[in-house]
């Protein structure tokens, strides 16, 4: 069994998850399928708006996918095609690589960099590695200690706000960024790896399952805060 299968079957067996889910599902099955799909609409949309240049891109946080051995499949292919784009147009201050791995494997932020370099980027590019991480959260929650610590240009302003980064990440993807982002109190924009949104069966599985996750995320935080739930509340926070 992989070391991210064992991650997902240990975040899905965890209580503070199963009581997120247990809130969200009934709430799914109370309103007969509308909160469902009121949040896959919500995903749909951002999925088909989201726009291919940022506003600012002060620092870019590249999301990371599996890539078993170092081999990557066209959605990571897409990431750092956008990636690169992004930096012969307007190269940001940094670019923020997430992503960890198994052990015996290059992590997902060491795949990227391999690849940016592959794809042309100059070696002495800004870039940063987060490779600790497992899951879209725990992407955004090192990234953010990265800036609080000084280790990401540019890092907080002279009032002590954070810039705003952009989230670089497959279209189908973006709706869960942007959720936790907002949760931990980023100043976020959105910018998707791929030109425009082909929906077919396979993209429409993958935005059906971004809509349960970000369901229950949404949800699960919502009535954490409504109940103070202190332990679930500074896990999305």
């Amino acid at each position: 069994m992989s070391s991210r299968t064992v991650h997902r079957l240990r975040l899905f067996g965890d209580r503070d998850v199963l009581h997120a889910a247990a809130v969200a599902t009934t709430a799914c099955v109370l309103s007969a399928g509308l909160v469902y799909v009121g949040y896959f609409v919500h995903v749909l949309r951002i999925a088909r708006r989201a726009p291919c240049v940022p506003e600012r891109g002060e620092c870019v946080l590249l999301f990371g996918k599996h890539a078993p051995q170092g081999r990557i499949d066209r959605d990571f292919e897409a990431r750092l095609d956008r990636a690169v784009s992004l930096w012969r147009e307007r190269p940001p201050s940094s670019v923020v690589l997430l992503g960890g791995g198994a052990l015996d494997e290059p992590s997902e932020a060491e795949v990227a960099r391999q690849g940016l370099f592959a794809r042309g980027l100059a070696s002495d590019a800004p870039l940063r590695l987060e490779a600790q991480s497992r899951d879209t959260l725990q992407n955004l929650r090192n990234a953010r200690a990265m800036l609080r610590e000084g280790l990401v240009e540019p890092g907080l302003h002279a009032d002590g706000s954070r810039p705003r980064v952009t989230l670089l990440s497959s279209r189908y993807h973006l709706a869960r960024c942007a959720l936790f982002a907002r949760q931990l109190g980023f100043d976020a924009e959105l910018c998707a790896a791929e030109p425009a949104l082909r929906v077919g069966p396979r993209m429409l599985l993958r935005l059906a399952g971004e809509a349960g996750y970000v369901c229950l995320s949404d949800i699960g935080s919502r009535w954490a805060r409504l109940i103070g739930h202190r332990r679930m509340i500074e896990r999305v926070s």
